[in-house]
């Protein structure tokens, strides 16, 4: 290892203001070494924009970084402490096996958490061995930088090393960390956590850091706890609708994995739709489809409701008169997903303005999808580009009828034919990261060490609105197969 000089040239740029809340929340500790890590990808454009020099990371000194095997200046490592409801069961939690290595504050003044996810054992690892395996950080990697590309806030991977140690999972597995970035890891199950085991004056200090946190350019009202339930309902209603515009399914929405940032975070059995079914579920451990696709806006609402119970003591004195302004403000959500989720339907179908017969519009165009089992990215590319031919549903005389009434919509608003398909084109993105796909990107690296085909799939999911003709072989669904698709939690 170099003198630290070496280290500093990178460009971190670390604060430490978590460490300023009460100990109650956090456990210093330092990431367990490695034997022999190995850079496997590098995010170039990310680390750019968080002032680090993308070379530099490269370096011996770089990876050591990112392997946890050498703690950067001006970082101050720890595990955080939080709880959630698990598939509706209340446990306690906390970082298992990942650090906050600190906030890197960029050239632009942004606050971002660096953390390391794989890293090793804390207080909160629960019997576990702190690690990761390679295929999960890599999918984690895959998936997120896709939510960017479509341009769904959310948590970004940085890099991806393997530690050159191997774990046991059902079989032995290539050890790796993924380094996260994050707006912060502030979780409903944060607040959660301190309103259990804490006192009312550190919830205040949770609350007050979260306003400064991420509100700080906001003008409070007379009761700022109460503003603060209310924009992150909001944030999550826009995160949501986007989800569903978009056929993605969390998989795991336990009230840990949401953020209060409104970032979607922790990519473990995440998936996207092909065909158009709400009851799709791709995890293999919710087998009652908790959190199937259909359900996710209602779960959302779930887990900001139990948000609203942490933050009853600060929002007002009288618990009678607290429970009925945070209940009114929870309802408010329901009616804050339609809205987004009718606004982005709207365009996914060229409609600039409003008429109150959309969402009949809407909904007749999904229930012939699911009735004819289309595809759900692939039918609004079909109507974007009129080609509506190769699909099942296209050839039915209930399609005929509805596209004469969509035809006749569009022609009820001002803007030009070419304004509206530019808007679909906008709203509708050419690829998703197919599950068969990244299942293939996976095998490849994991089995062979071949990283070539990853690569190839991110660099065509980074823009997935450019509509460019190297997209078109990955936007083909997958073959069929006698058995569903399944994913697991492995991140």
């Amino acid at each position: 290892m170099t003198e630290r000089g070496t280290i500093i040239e990178i460009g971190w740029n670390l604060d430490n203001s978590y460490t300023h809340l009460p100990q109650l929340f956090f456990t210093n500790l330092n990431p367990t070494p490695v034997s022999s890590p190995e850079l496997i990808i590098l995010n170039h454009s990310l680390a750019t924009s968080l002032g680090l020099k993308a070379e530099a990371l490269r370096s011996i000194d770089g990876v050591a970084v990112l392997a946890g095997n050498h703690v950067p200046k001006g970082a101050l490592p720890l595990a955080q402490a939080y709880a959630g409801h698990q598939f509706g069961y209340f446990a306690l939690l906390g970082d298992g096996r990942a650090l906050l290595l600190g906030e890197q504050v960029t050239p632009l003044g942004e606050r971002l958490d660096i953390q390391l996810k794989g890293s090793g054992k804390t207080p909160y690892s629960r019997g576990g061995d702190g690690r990761a395996s390679l295929g999960p950080m890599l999918r984690e990697y895959i998936i997120s930088e896709a939510m960017n590309g479509l341009r769904i806030a959310t948590t970004r991977s940085l890099a991806v090393v393997t530690t050159g140690d191997s774990i046991i999972r059902e079989t032995e597995e290539t050890g790796a960390i993924l380094t996260r970035i994050a707006s912060s890891h502030l979780r409903v199950g944060t607040f959660q956590y301190v309103s259990k085991w804490g006192t009312v004056e550190e919830l205040r200090a949770l609350a007050d850091y979260t306003l400064q946190r991420h509100f700080s350019n906001f003008d409070f009202d007379n009761n700022q706890y109460l503003f603060l339930l209310k924009e992150v309902i909001k944030r999550q209603a826009i995160l949501i609708a986007k989800w569903q515009l978009v056929g993605f399914i969390h998989g795991v929405m336990n009230t840990d994995n949401m953020t209060i940032s409104g970032e979607t975070i922790d990519y473990g059995p995440c998936a996207f739709m092909d065909t158009y079914d709400p009851a799709t579920v791709f995890s293999s451990i919710d087998i009652h489809g908790r959190y199937a696709y259909g359900n996710q806006p209602q779960i959302g609402g779930w887990n900001l409701a139990r948000f609203a119970e942490t933050l009853l003591p600060l929002i007002h004195d009288n618990q009678e008169e607290a429970v009925k302004l945070a209940q009114n403000a929870v309802e408010d959500f329901t009616e804050l997903y339609n809205c987004n989720w009718l606004t982005g339907m709207r365009a996914k179908l060229g409609i600039f303005n409003e008429e109150p017969q959309d969402e009949d519009l809407i909904r007749e165009l999904l229930s012939m999808m699911y009735k004819h089992c289309s595809d759900y990215t692939n039918t609004f590319i079909a109507l974007t580009f009129d080609k509506c031919e190769d699909m099942a549903l296209f050839s039915t005389e209930e399609f005929t009828n509805w596209h004469k009434l969509w035809k006749e919509r569009l022609g009820r608003q001002k803007e030009s034919k070419e304004s509206s398909r530019q808007l679909m084109r906008n709203s509708n993105p050419a690829i998703i990261p197919r599950n068969h796909r990244v299942e293939e990107a996976l095998e490849a690296a994991v089995k062979q060490g071949d990283y070539s085909v990853m690569e190839k799939l991110l660099d065509v999911i980074s823009n997935p609105y450019a509509h460019s003709p190297k997209q078109a072989d990955y936007s083909t669904p997958p073959p069929p197969s006698s058995e569903p698709y399944r994913t697991f939690c492995g991140t």
